[in-house]
């Protein structure tokens, strides 16, 4: 006797077609398990045995292959539990008549039959749309996320007991979601959801002065620009960095639909029924680990650059982190991707992010800012050490520095004055929409993505403008990525100034934010 039904898992974050066949056949009662798999994987069979006696149905007591194709893929976790059930039953004949082969079957299965959620589920359905499979069926507290990809009929199972009743739906041909919410014992889908909105409640108006940082930061959001603010403590670093979701425009539906996947790979979806549209506002502690903040593991899961994507990664106190874990983001700050090489498969995760940066500059925090009562104890030696935790060639991909001064007593009061988060975002959404205009076509979104050729056409300089850049870049001494990225920022700050080309004062501004790390400590 054989059988076989469609199972899905994922690579990286994509989602991958896996075909579960089964062969029933004489022998010593045995169950093999092929096809390249783990041990969560191998270990499925003994679960699938439990589960199928304790619903009441019979397990076959002959010898049993089980085979995962393709078998050159290695497969990884749980969610082929169901689907093996399922083509167990078919296989000998428990289950008849049911198309269960027009399905994409995907869940976990407890030893009582319970049928678990599994991660990666919004994955495998987008594959499985593009693979032209209509009708998937998954756990209940999955279906939420299974239907956030339009145009599949998705069927929820909380129990492998409910399999014939899945089945008859199935035959109906349901065009819309069946659950078991009625079902007595039933739990229904979550509603609690992954929130990205860290800026709620928060706005710049309450952001007394700084408007020169401000200015910076309306820069760095519209053109997707890396920033680090530089200052002694206490003057509202981290509280304008926190701030900076709240003028960033929300997503379109293809980069949100990248980020969920990713979170949805990660297990952080929660149920959620909709598309996360706000950027992703992530801020680890300096303890993260260089495989936690590049992704990792025996199983590689995204890491916070990843989970970052199409969004922020705030590391405050920069030069805390260890120096494995900052080196990790030279490679996604220069590729928009983390690539992981495990023996058996290597893994590629996208990780597009904005990089948003704090630090003192120097172990006390008063360097060029002492007063009386907080003068800086750091020896040159010192502060040299302590900047130079940080590498040169991850500093040179940081487009804009920017020091964060004590305020002043006066300022204090002049809230009406002050930028809100409303007004800086009318400004980078403005600038946004000149450069997606431009860039139709090309695959690149914002001016923080120009290389090449379209760097060269896009960020023209005129004769004087050109003879700035050429004396600054030979006073400076400054890299070849560092004229990039500073004709980069140039056609940002043209953007916001509605202009079609990069006036002087433009590539001025630009240059300005170029310099401070070039600072020496006397």
């Amino acid at each position: 006797m054989f059988g076989k039904v469609r199972s899905a898992c994922v690579n990286g974050i994509e989602g991958k077609l896996i075909e579960v066949e089964i062969d029933i056949s004489s022998g010593l009662p045995q169950v093999s398990l092929v096809g390249l798999p783990d041990a969560a994987v191998k270990e499925s069979a003994e679960r699938v045995r439990a589960a199928v006696k304790n619903c009441g149905f019979k397990f076959p007591m002959e010898r049993i292959t089980i085979n995962l194709a393709p078998a050159d893929l290695r497969k990884e976790g749980a969610s082929f539990d169901l689907a093996i059930a399922v083509c167990l039953l078919l296989t000998s004949g428990q289950l008849t008549g049911e198309p269960w082969s027009e399905a994409l079957i995907i869940g976990e299965l407890a030893l009582d039959g319970s049928v678990r959620p599994v991660p990666g589920v919004l994955s495998m359905v987008h594959h499985a749309r593009t693979m032209g499979i209509p009708k998937i069926v998954v756990p209940l507290q999955n279906a939420k996320e299974a239907m956030l990809v339009e145009g599949m009929d998705v069927y929820a199972i909380a129990h492998l007991r409910d399999v014939t009743q899945i089945g008859r739906h199935l035959i109906n041909d349901v065009n819309h979601l069946y659950h078991l919410l009625n079902k007595p014992g039933g739990d229904s889908p979550s509603t609690e959801s992954d929130s990205a909105d860290i800026g709620t409640g928060l706005d710049y108006a309450d952001v007394t002065g700084q408007q020169h940082v401000k200015r910076a930061l309306v820069i760095a959001a519209a053109g997707m620009h890396n920033i680090m603010l530089i200052g002694p403590p206490g003057t509202g670093k981290t509280m304008l960095v926190r701030r900076l979701p709240t003028i960033m425009p929300d997503m379109e539906e293809n980069e949100a639909l990248e980020v969920t996947k990713i979170y949805s790979v990660s297990g952080l979806l929660r149920g959620r029924a909709q598309l996360m549209t706000s950027r992703p506002f992530r801020s680890p502690h300096h303890t993260i680990s260089a495989g936690g903040m590049a992704g990792g593991g025996t199983i590689p899961k995204p890491g916070e650059v990843s989970l970052a994507h199409r969004g922020i990664l705030f590391l405050d106190e920069f030069p805390e982190f260890s120096r494995n874990a900052l080196e990790v983001l030279r490679q996604p700050l220069e590729d928009n991707q983390v690539t992981i090489s495990r023996a058996r498969a290597v893994y590629t995760f996208p990780a597009n992010f904005m990089l948003a940066a704090s630090m003192n500059p120097c172990p006390c925090g008063f360097f060029g800012a002492e007063t009386f009562t907080s003068p800086c104890t750091c020896s040159p030696l010192k502060i040299n050490q302590y900047r130079s935790r940080i590498s040169g060639p991850l500093l040179d991909r940081i487009d804009l520095h920017v020091e964060v001064p004590r305020m002043e007593y006066r300022l204090f009061g002049q809230e009406a004055s002050s930028l809100s988060s409303a007004e800086m975002k009318e400004s980078v959404i403005r600038a946004q929409s000149i450069q997606q205009a431009r860039y139709r076509g090309t695959g690149i979104r914002f001016n923080g993505e120009l290389a090449g050729k379209l760097l060269r056409r896009h960020a023209r300089l005129k004769p004087e403008a050109d003879q700035l850049l050429h004396s600054t870049f030979d006073t400076l001494a400054l890299s070849a990525r560092a004229y990039d990225r500073i004709l980069k920022l140039a056609r940002t700050i043209a953007d916001l100034e509605g202009s079609r080309d990069i006036e002087i004062a433009h590539l001025a501004e630009a240059i300005q934010y170029r310099t401070l790390d070039r600072k020496t400590v006397q």
